[in-house]
């Protein structure tokens, strides 16, 4: 049996996770187009920052981020020689090692080896966060062992990552875009730790039988990723399940299954939950709505006609492409703005959508200067997003400051009736996000009815269309379907303020 570092990876965040992989893979679930997209923008970072080292030999290719294909199994004796050769930086090379036969053996790919002297090499992994993170130490030390148990010494370990200070101007340099962060003495005080790991992995592997599959033991993954891959395991879950009880925790998964309690409604109110969570298993319990009239009727006495609901649509790169932004700053491209002048006036909707492949931000301003009055209300969900847009815009262009400033002087909010939990209905499910709220309040509103259902959607079929010209023969359809997602957006909020007013 063997193990890699992306497979070594999957244990260390459920036991399961492995033994899927390696006996019962169509569990889980392939990559959708929007996390593709987000390895993508690995690779891409992993491109650039390859120049750093100009005069490497480069190995190892990737098909979809994955390395596969004949190469990808000849690479151990392809990097062998390279070593042999004295290479001086080799980049996506592969060391295959036997551990014994008791265990099994360990491969793993490296992104960069440096020959300091000799048989001496500094190791990097290249990372396209912006900060090194705690699972890229167990990352590293697997590949420390893996190298050195080849015959290889490792002097530096360190982990290429992206400097989000860096601000585009002109060509991308990349030792500006790019820090590297020396985390040696992590990842040696991390040897035994991993050593201890590897071989509990073997000992999963030894079984034909999966492991616990339980969210109790997940370690250092996503429990809504998790979750899709235990559904798929043990089937639907019921409704009202405990997995769905809001920001769910391994430790609080696990009293509850330890006290045989399969369905929110039977979590005793004495349990230990947050706030939030009490909320819900209340109004589960009870089957009805939790609301608070004077919270809510004061929070809307703050609102002034005219008002506006707005919602921006934004692309974002791990490599800026416009100059003045930033690593995977979230650049607006897109816009729907209703309009209530009073409580009696029916809507007006505007809208702007950069269809063309340049920089958004300026016409953008320029539209919105057109299309906002200069009094009343601004109304998002989660306005702090807009806000920073409009902060981010004014260091951008200067002279549109004043502008934006006043938007968001006049920013309301109009998740807190929501997220503060003055109005709570089981069906939210402990959210306060518009796709939960939205199909409880107005079920004949769907954003499933849409061709482009969520933002990270909107995001990487617009940055296809116009930035890279996929689907060209398509554009004016899907910036048709961009259009009425965002219209939605706005229309939705506008619906929900109307409700939350019929209330009070």
């Amino acid at each position: 049996m063997v193990i890699s570092k992306s497979e070594f990876m999957m244990f260390l965040k459920h036991p399961a996770w492995l033994w899927l992989k390696k006996y019962d893979k169509n569990k889980i679930p392939i990559p959708d187009e929007d996390l593709q997209a987000r390895f993508d923008e690995g690779t891409l970072f992993e491109e650039y920052a390859e120049k750093l080292f100009p005069k490497a030999v480069k190995l190892g290719y990737k098909n979809n981020g994955e390395f596969s294909g004949t190469k990808y199994y000849s690479l151990p004796e392809t990097t062998k020689k390279e070593l042999n050769k004295n290479t001086k930086v080799i980049l996506q090379g592969r060391v295959e090692i036997d551990l014994s036969k008791q265990l099994g053996s360990l491969t793993s790919i490296f992104d960069v080896l440096e020959r300091i002297e000799g048989n001496t090499f500094n190791l990097y992994e290249i990372k396209s966060s912006t900060t090194v993170k705690p699972e890229h130490i167990p990352d590293l030390a697997f590949q420390t062992i893996t190298l050195e148990k080849a015959g290889l010494s490792i002097h530096k370990i360190f982990v290429l990552h992206v400097n989000n200070e860096y601000v585009k101007e002109g060509n991308i340099d990349i030792n500006k875009l790019s820090r590297k962060t020396d985390v040696t003495e992590e990842v040696r005080a991390n040897i035994d730790e991993t050593l201890d790991n590897i071989e509990k992995a073997f000992k999963i592997l030894s079984t034909k039988e999966i492991p616990d599959i339980s969210p109790r033991y997940l370690k250092q993954g996503s429990m809504e990723e998790w979750l899709e891959i235990f559904k798929l395991v043990k089937g639907d879950l019921p409704q009202y399940s405990i997995y769905k009880l809001s920001i769910l925790t391994p430790k609080k998964v696990g009293l509850l299954e330890d006290m045989g309690i399969k369905l929110i409604d039977d979590i005793p109110l004495d349990f230990d939950l947050s706030e939030k969570q009490q909320k819900q298993v209340e109004a589960v319990k009870t089957g009805e709505r939790d609301i608070n009239r004077e919270d809510i009727k004061e929070f809307l006495s703050t609102f002034e006609f005219p008002l506006h609901f707005f919602d921006y649509e934004t692309m974002s790169s791990v490599i800026p492409i416009f100059d003045g932004t930033r690593p995977y700053q979230q650049v607006p491209f897109q816009y729907s703005l209703h309009i209530q002048k009073d409580l009696k006036n029916n809507l007006i909707h505007k809208e702007y959508l950069h269809t063309e492949n340049s920089n958004p931000v300026l016409p953008l301003l320029k539209q919105m200067q057109k299309d906002f009055d200069g009094k009343g209300s601004i109304v998002s969900w989660y306005k702090q997003f807009e806000m920073k847009r409009n902060d981010e815009m004014a260091l951008m262009y200067p002279e549109f400051k004043s502008f934006l400033q006043n938007l968001n002087d006049r920013m309301v909010d109009l998740m807190i009736p929501f997220s503060k939990g003055w109005f709570v209905d089981k069906d939210f499910f402990g959210s306060a996000s518009l796709k939960a709220v939205l199909p409880v309040l107005a079920p004949e509103l769907s954003y499933k009815e849409l061709e482009v259902s969520h933002g990270g959607q909107a995001q990487r079929i617009w940055m296809e269309t116009i930035l890279n010209g996929k689907s060209i023969e398509n554009k004016d359809k899907i910036m048709d379907n961009l259009r009425k997602y965002c219209t939605l957006d706005t229309y939705a909020m506008y619906v929900i303020y109307k409700y939350l007013v019929s209330l009070i």
